[in-house]
């Protein structure tokens, strides 16, 4: 439980820290990474779930506080992303390797994420033709929140 609210504290503080600086700027542009778990329930990860949804939620208070002083806030939800840490993740234990691929299969797309694909929409996010975009949470999922958590 102290981890759901050290990590959601910690992303607030810089948030708090970073705002003089982006209104200073006259563009300011904040991209949080959250994750899907924030956005639909899932099995066997309520406290990681509640602290993305905690982000979730920031994203869209701060992109409300904020606009005045042309700052933008978003935040892109990946699924399963193919990085050495889920890769390490899967095979320490049979069991998370079948849950990780259980994930995999019930994306529409049938295939987990590439880290390139997280980072082209946050470059997307940052560029001026995204200049009219605030407060949204976007996912990168391979259409899972689509198909939902059975």
């Amino acid at each position: 439980m102290e981890y759901v609210t050290h990590e959601v504290k910690i992303l607030f503080s810089l948030s708090q820290i970073a705002y003089p600086y982006l209104k200073a700027s006259g563009n300011g542009n904040v991209v949080f990474i959250s994750s899907v778990c924030g956005i639909i329930a899932t099995s066997l990860l309520s406290l990681y779930a509640a602290t993305k949804g905690a982000i979730n939620q920031i994203t869209k208070n701060l992109a409300c506080e904020w606009a005045k002083d042309n700052i933008r806030v978003n935040a892109v939800t990946p699924w399963v992303i193919n990085t050495p840490m889920i890769q390490a993740h899967a095979k320490s234990d049979r069991g998370k390797e079948e849950l990780i691929e259980g994930f995999i299969a019930r994306a529409p797309m049938g295939r987990a994420g590439e880290a390139s694909e997280v980072s082209a929409l946050v470059a997307f996010i940052c560029l001026p033709a995204a200049s009219y975009m605030t407060g949204q949470t976007i996912s990168v999922d391979g259409g899972y929140t689509v198909n939902g958590f059975p």
